[in-house]
């Protein structure tokens, strides 16, 4: 007997089903439709996707695949590889998107020759980023059509379709995924991997470059087409039609809502007494099956997570035809954070005047009285980080200059792992806007308070958006001490390469305090933040520097360094305390927040399971109770 294949995500097996990862099934979509040129930034919900494509390009024949110094570029990649015939995706979280605003605008004008598609990853909930953010509104603007999936399955079917859609009709398509489906696992059916490989070729042709005069004519170019897509929408399987006879309601769901409708009218028992509209195209959306649909209903209510775009292009639907049919969405359903399968069936229950089969009332007093009860976890740097030793050592000289100058010192944050430094006891953030924004938004400090003002970032982020405000700092003769967090990984998304990673050649590999170097910055100093008092010394020298001075911090991310000894068999040697010298006075609890150190019954231990012998608490604890346990 044949032994049979195992089943991968690259296996051509049209109709076999794997278990896998929504951005999983987002990657294999792509790898079916026949991508060519991939890149992307890395940004929760959306990394995963790009990982698993960079592992797939080993397997599959022409696909390049790239992490890119920021989504801008990204997007870019993926534009200049569609203005030459190819299959173009960028990929990034939703406010990536805004980075890539300007070239992405402009894609709308001039059309895709190749495909071009932009994932969007949003994140609803906020629970890996700075905001809430709908990305329609941009696709909108950019007269880009949306394709939101429900399902893992219709994820990787989406994707493929986003591509050849884009094919099509040479015009951009976003793919607008949510984490709950990014990072959700399902049955997902494969489908056929296509064989047809575009071959790059580049033509001139006036629509693809951005001037005035040119760009008019593109504008009607890209209504036309824009036109054609409405026109072609209205045949889409994604949009379908659940109509039952004398409903009591009609809903419209769209993406990830459309899941918890299913759930909720299934759980209430009410399939057959509510018709539904699944929206797979909220952008644009269907005008004549919205039509049909908020005709046969006596009562609408739209069903989608954040803003109200899809119900306001309802309305906007309804009022055309001059209907006067009742339309709920936000006034019933929450604007903010995830929806849920509770959530929907409560103001399904409420509008229809039915009962749920769990007292939510009940439930919720319940969860009041028990929360109380649990123990406050607060997320932490981890044990051995180097940007604790980072903070703590800015902290210690920021004192030092503010007791000598009399006002204490401002700080200017990133986004990034570091920003878990914004927790007592370091308190090393005092404003946090955007990637980039710890340099800039540092730079405006300094010219309005008279305070010392240190912004910082990480190293992926120095490269992403760090360099300019850098340059402006020379520039402008800044007074501003500008500290990079470099830790050589993109930690925060899962320890992507970027241009000054430690698993660069030396050869490839940038170095920050050379491109400072490089843009003129006169005070630039390298060190290792866990040699505490020589960090501590330079930092304040920085601070007192007149004009813009440049410090690294340099020391690997701890997670990476660990399994690096563990893989050469080195053991790693953790601390203790000596509880005959220790004075119990709580200074590396106080200072440090380390979560190897533990308060028993006002006793102050270290649990050697997650101490990783970074050394920093036995330099700051001022009687030497902090040894080596080499026991």
């Amino acid at each position: 007997m044949n032994a049979v294949k195992e089943l991968t995500l690259t296996s051509d097996a049209p109709g076999a089903k794997l278990f896998m990862l929504g951005n999983e099934a987002i990657a294999r979509g792509a790898i079916e439709a026949g991508v060519q040129v991939v890149a992307a930034y890395p940004g929760t919900p959306s990394s995963e996707i790009t990982e698993t494509l960079h592992n797939m390009a080993k397997e599959i024949k022409d696909m390049y695949v790239e992490w890119s110094v920021n989504e801008k570029v990204a997007f870019e990649v993926a534009f200049g590889a569609s203005m030459a015939g190819l299959r173009g995706l960028a990929i990034m979280k939703h406010v990536g998107v805004n980075v890539a605003h300007d070239p992405f605008i402009f894609s709308g004008y001039s059309g895709a020759v190749g495909s071009l598609v932009l994932i969007s990853a949003d994140d609803p909930g906020q629970w890996s980023s700075q905001c809430e953010q709908h990305n329609g509104y941009i696709a909108e603007q950019a007269f880009v059509p949306i394709l939101e999936p429900s399902s893992i399955q219709e994820a990787k079917d989406m994707m493929a379709d986003a591509i050849r859609l884009s094919e099509k009709f040479s015009h951009p398509f976003m793919l607008r995924t949510v984490t709950r489906i990014s990072h959700a696992r399902g049955d997902v059916a494969l489908g056929e991997i296509t064989k047809d490989k575009k071959t790059g070729v580049f033509k001139r042709e006036p629509r693809l470059i951005c001037m005035p005069a040119w760009s008019r004519p593109s504008k009607v170019q890209m209504l036309d087409r824009f036109a054609r897509i409405r026109e072609f929408v209205e045949t889409m399987s994604c949009n379908q039609l659940r109509l039952v006879k004398n409903p009591g309601l009609g809903i419209i769901a769209s993406g990830v809502s459309y899941g918890y409708t299913v759930e909720a009218l299934q759980w209430l028992g009410l399939e057959d007494k509510v018709s539904v509209f699944k929206v797979g195209t909220p952008h644009p959306l269907p005008v004549q099956m919205t039509t049909r649909f908020l005709r046969s209903v006596p009562e609408a209510l739209v069903i989608e997570e954040l803003d109200p775009f899809v119900e306001n292009h309802v309305k906007i639907i309804a009022q055309e035809a001059g209907l006067n049919v009742k339309i709920h969405g936000k006034d019933l359903v929450s604007g903010r954070l995830e929806l849920s399968t509770r959530q929907v069936a409560e103001v399904i229950a409420r509008l229809l005047g039915v009962k749920t089969p769990i007292d939510f009332g009940e439930l919720s007093q319940r969860a009041k009285e028990t929360e109380p009860l649990l123990p406050f976890r607060p997320p932490t740097l981890c044990s051995g980080c180097p940007h604790r030793a980072s903070f703590h050592a800015i902290n210690v000289a920021a004192k030092k200059v503010s007791r000598q100058v009399g006002m204490e010192a401002v700080y200017s944050g990133d986004i990034g792992c570091y920003s878990l430094g914004v927790y007592p006891p370091l308190e090393a953030y005092h404003t946090s806007a955007c990637m980039g924004g710890g340099f800039g938004i540092a730079l405006g400090l300094a010219r309005a308070v008279k305070n010392p003002v240190i912004g910082h970032l990480g190293d992926s982020t120095f490269f992403h958006s760090g360099i300019p405000p850098l340059i402006d700092a020379v520039f402008n003769q800044t007074k501003v001490t500008l500290v990079v967090l470099d830790n050589s990984t993109t930690a925060m998304t899962g320890f992507q390469p970027h241009p000054g990673s430690s698993e660069v050649s030396e050869d490839r590999r940038l170095k920050p305090e050379d491109i400072a170097r490089a843009c003129g910055v006169k005070f630039i100093e390298v060190l290792d933040p866990f040699e505490l008092k020589k960090t501590v010394d330079v930092l304040e020298k920085a601070i007192k520097f007149e004009g813009p001075s440049f410090v690294v911090l340099r020391a690997p991310c701890d997670i990476q360094k660990l399994r690096m000894k563990r893989q050469k068999g080195e053991k790693v040697i953790p601390y203790r305390i000596d509880q005959e010298k220790c004075t119990q006075c709580k200074l590396c609890i106080n200072s440090l927040g380390c979560p190897a150190i533990l308060l028993t019954d006002d006793q102050v231990s270290i649990d050697n399971t997650l101490c990783t012998g970074c050394s920093l608490c036995a330099q700051v604890c001022p009687v030497k109770a902090i040894v080596e346990d080499r026991g």
